[in-house]
């Protein structure tokens, strides 16, 4: 796990922690904040300062999509939503592989809901970080259980 994924991992379970009334209105908050009210939350804006960025976009996407996530687990999105019984259809999986940035977030909300709200968050928001061409491919081999090149598991740019 990189310094990003902790980072991330670390705010999640701060800010989103579902056993305080704190955290559980938070995430009720993201999830039905639009990009400026989600800006306008102290807790973000912590997150920013963590990670380092300043990209808006990139910053709304990642809290948008992990203020759905209830559990942490090991198991990357992808690969709890495909596998030998996938429980999101290769259809709707190539959809989300090929949807654009304003799609990307709700896409994966709706994935996060079908995999009972639980995956492995700093995996997931690293991925949100850098997400790309190569983060893409590194799903589709997840998504059918296989192990990606090494060219493609290798570590993020960004």
């Amino acid at each position: 796990m990189s310094d990003k994924g902790k980072a991330i991992l670390s705010w999640w379970s701060r800010a989103l922690d579902r056993k305080t009334a704190r955290g559980r209105a938070l995430s009720a908050r993201l999830r039905r904040a639009s990009p400026i009210e989600l800006l306008c939350e102290p807790e973000v804006h912590e997150l920013a300062k963590d990670l380092e960025t300043r990209d808006a976009e990139r910053l709304v996407r990642i809290v948008t999509v992990l203020a759905e996530v209830r559990e942490n687990s090991g198991a990357h999105l992808a690969r709890v939503l495909g596998g030998s019984e996938p429980i999101l259809s290769h259809l709707r999986f190539q959809r989300l592989m090929r949807s654009n940035d304003n799609e990307l977030a709700s896409g994966l909300r709706r994935a996060i809901r079908m995999a009972d709200h639980r995956c492995n968050v700093a995996a997931l928001g690293e991925d949100l970080m850098f997400w790309n061409e190569r983060t893409r491919t590194r799903w589709c081999f997840q998504y059918f259980g296989a192990d990606a090149p090494q060219s493609i598991s290798e570590e993020k740019v960004e």
